[in-house]
């Protein structure tokens, strides 16, 4: 049986520690802007789930291998209700990651340029001063014991960068998380209703009635 996951939002208890950082690229033609402080962490946040360290070890180590090592650790402006990341919605990218007792920090390049929209916006915002944030979108189940919501099964898709962390998590909790995701062919991940869709789509012609009401009932079942 497939795994069911649910996307989920976490944000550092220190919202407001991220720093600008401006270094000389390697061309020496200008300057490169960075951001850089509290991405994650294991204390209970706001959505009142808890992030055990060894869920946060094991998938940010991952996310580092496979994502940040390879350059393609791209984070969105504000969060997408996807398990995947839009590169036209991209502005930052992640250079780093480091624990820090129950803290992930991290540091990210923001990307701005021709053709980079979102990375524009997220450096003229930088530029007149207003304050952002890093938020993790990411996927997994909710295990419940002794009281408490514990993230089990955690695949990090990214890291947004966000203004204001207490609306879209309100958003989410009240939307995007009641859609579940199963990983599909090739290891990606997709909706649990594109299943259904591709199912309407292979319907035979004879039993077709028999076979729909089968298929409405999987579905139901499903979400």
């Amino acid at each position: 049986m497939a795994l069911k996951l649910k996307l989920m939002y976490n944000d550092p208890d220190d919202f407001n520690g991220i720093e600008i950082i401006e270094e000389q690229n390697k061309l020496g033609t200008g300057n490169t802007l960075y951001i850089s402080g509290p991405y994650t962490g294991s204390i209970k946040n706001k959505n009142k789930r808890i992030y055990p360290e060894d869920e946060l070890e094991r998938d940010i180590q991952r996310y580092i291998n496979e994502m940040v090592v390879t350059k393609r650790s791209l984070g969105e402006l504000n969060h997408s209700n996807t398990a995947e990341v839009n590169p036209e919605r991209a502005c930052h990218m992640v250079t780093e990651l480091n624990r820090q007792g129950d803290t992930w920090y991290g540091k990210s390049k923001i990307l701005h340029g021709e053709g980079l929209p979102c990375g524009n916006l997220v450096k003229g915002l930088i530029n007149n001063g207003v304050s952002l944030g890093v938020s993790t979108r990411s996927l997994g189940t909710i295990e419940e014991a002794r009281g408490e919501n514990y993230v089990r099964n955690l695949h990090i898709v990214a890291f947004d960068c966000v203004a204001d962390p207490s609306y879209p998590t309100a958003f989410v909790n009240g939307i995007l998380e009641s859609k579940e995701w199963i990983m599909a062919d090739a290891g990606v991940y997709e909706p649990v209703y594109e299943n259904f869709e591709r199912a309407l789509a292979t319907i035979p012609r004879k039993d077709a009635d028999e076979y729909l009401r089968n298929q409405i009932i999987k579905f139901v079942n499903a979400i």
